[in-house]
C-alpha cells in the first residue's frame, strides 16, 4: 500500500456507505492523530487503539445524522508522490468554514482553525467536509 491515510479515509467512506456503526484500521501513529483531530471536530464519534505489539488496531466509531454521514468527502492534498506545504498566510477555510483541513506542523498535527489561530504552517495533509 503506497497511500495509508487514502487507505484510511477510503475505508470510512466505504462503511459510512453501508451505515457501519465502526471500522477496524491498521495502526500507525499518524492515522490515529488524524482520528483524533476528526474526533475533536465532531466527524467522528470515538477512536480507540486497540491490541498489543504488532497485532494493533484502530477502532473508529462512525457519525451520523438524520440517516447521513457526517464526513461526507475528502481530498488528499499532499501525497506520497509530492508533498504540499503551506505557510501561515496561505492556511485557508474549506468550504467556507464547514470543512476542516488537517495540517501537519511543528506543533503536531492540528486543523486549520487552529493553524490559523496559532499562526503556523506546514504539510497540508487532506481537506475533510
Amino acid at each position: 500500500m503506497t497511500d495509508p491515510i487514502t487507505d484510511m479515509f477510503n475505508r470510512i467512506k466505504n462503511a459510512q456507505a453501508v451505515f457501519q456503526e465502526s471500522i477496524e484500521l491498521p495502526y500507525s501513529d499518524l492515522k490515529m492523530q488524524i482520528a483524533e483531530t476528526l474526533k475533536e471536530s465532531g466527524f467522528i464519534l470515538d477512536c480507540k487503539k486497540k491490541g498489543a505489539k504488532a497485532a494493533k488496531t484502530i477502532k473508529i466509531d462512525l457519525k451520523y445524522e438524520k440517516q447521513r454521514p457526517v464526513l461526507s468527502g475528502f481530498k488528499r492534498i499532499s501525497k506520497p508522490g509530492q508533498r504540499i506545504y503551506v505557510s501561515r498566510s496561505e492556511v485557508k477555510p474549506v468550504k467556507n468554514g464547514f470543512g476542516l483541513a488537517i495540517i501537519s506542523t511543528s506543533k503536531g498535527l492540528i486543523n486549520d482553525k487552529k493553524a490559523r489561530k496559532e499562526k503556523v504552517g506546514g504539510e497540508l495533509m487532506v481537506e475533510v467536509w
